[in-house]
């Protein structure tokens, strides 16, 4: 066993503990001020680090310079819950009625505090220095673009950055550290039909904004099944869909909401050229008017190909063993993808489930809950990162 994952495993129980002290308190983005606390709390034990609080409201930096001078890397790790009730009936569940982790965040605190800790008791022996990045509000919310105009990138500038997701999608054992894009680009739209409302036993005397949402679904699908090329990767959902509150009226309007996700500029502005004439075009053949609103989440993440090549050296190094999947892409998203857009870096997938124990619930789900023997992996996975990229 390597020393960085004999560490990681020595340290294992106070790395579980302080996840599941996240998991009783989850907090919405922007709104995780007890999960704040926590972090500050612990940095303040170790020795070393310059922390900074109240970053974008409730995020938490943490700057620690080495014995020698070298390069700054930066660690980032996300700190929200979700609005969900939890339905996992372990004895550390969220006692906060209404939402839990159910994301892995927990874990990634919990992973970004023992890298904090296993660092400080290093602290002479690193070339450079790492600003660590307890990010708030990753969740759709902004919370990277807010933490980037508040001057996280700034003083001191980091020349690498690194991030991980702790993966349920795939058993413990596995891990994905792939070149170039690994998560897509995300957006939201909303689609507002209007047409003419009326009795539903009188449909000729209305314009019926229905009738004109299913024809526009129906349209939209062959957009990326007939308009993307085959060998690109693209998804287009409509997720939602409020029109009506009789069974007798038809309404004046429908809104149609859903989410739209790509890889590459090229087939994001392919998507959002042909929704928008396929949505008017429908619209306007059922005789109703239309408003389009596209809200951009975020751009893809995109990992820098040198410094990925370091972390796949890290990982095989590590665990000889674990299948190391160098092609793994997701259609998920993240906001991180703001900084590796502005920073070289390299996001990492760590798999977490294990069907055997029960513990392979897919994110965002209410029974959602994962082998905590991941939070050594990801912590052994940083630690001999930050060696590896920072130098001997």
């Amino acid at each position: 066993m390597t020393p960085h994952l004999s560490r990681a495993q020595e340290i294992f129980p106070y790395t579980r503990d302080l996840r599941r002290e996240f998991h009783c308190y989850p907090e919405l983005g922007f709104q995780e001020y007890k999960t704040s606390e926590i972090i500050v709390r612990e940095l303040t034990r170790m020795d070393g680090f310059l922390i900074q609080g109240a970053v974008a409201g409730t995020g938490v930096t943490a700057l620690l310079k080495g014995g020698r001078p070298g390069k700054t890397l930066l660690l980032r790790f996300d700190m929200d819950a979700l609005p969900l009730q939890e339905m996992t009936g372990v004895d550390y569940a969220s006692q906060t009625q209404g939402l839990m982790h159910a994301c892995g965040h927990d874990g990634h605190l919990a992973i970004g505090l023992s890298v904090a800790r296993l660092l400080a008791e290093s602290r002479e022996d690193i070339p450079g220095q790492i600003k660590i990045l307890f990010q708030p509000a990753e969740e759709g919310l902004g919370g990277a673009q807010r933490v980037i105009e508040e001057g996280v990138l700034n003083d001191p500038v980091p020349d690498l950055a690194l991030g991980l997701h702790l993966w349920n999608e795939k058993p413990l054992g596995w891990m994905g550290i792939s070149e170039g894009p690994v998560m897509s680009a995300s957006e939201t739209f909303t689609i507002t039909i209007q047409g003419k409302g009326g009795h539903g036993g009188m449909p000729q005397e209305a314009i019926d904004p229905i009738l004109a949402s299913a024809a526009v679904i129906t349209a939209l699908q062959s957009l990326v099944s007939r308009e993307v090329n085959p060998l690109e990767s693209a998804v287009l959902t409509v997720c939602q869909i409020h029109a009506g509150e009789a069974h007798n009226v038809i309404p004046g309007q429908a809104i149609l909401g859903g989410t739209m996700r790509s890889f590459t500029p090229q087939v994001r502005e392919q998507l959002l050229k042909r929704l928008t004439e396929i949505v008017e075009g429908v619209a306007a053949a059922h005789r109703c008017r239309v408003e389009i609103l596209i809200d951009p989440i975020s751009p893809p993440v995109i990992n820098d190909p040198e410094t990925t090549r370091s972390l796949q050296a890290v990982a095989s190094e590590l665990f000889p063993d674990f299948v190391l999947d160098h092609n793994y892409r997701t259609m998920a998203s993240e906001d991180i993808a703001l900084i590796l857009d502005r920073v070289p870096g390299c996001y990492s997938f760590i798999g977490s489930a294990n069907s055997a124990a029960g513990l392979a619930a897919r994110h965002h789900q209410p029974d959602f809950n994962f082998d905590e023997q991941a939070l050594v992996y990801g912590t052994a996975l940083m630690m001999g990162a930050v060696f590896k990229l920072l130098g001997p």
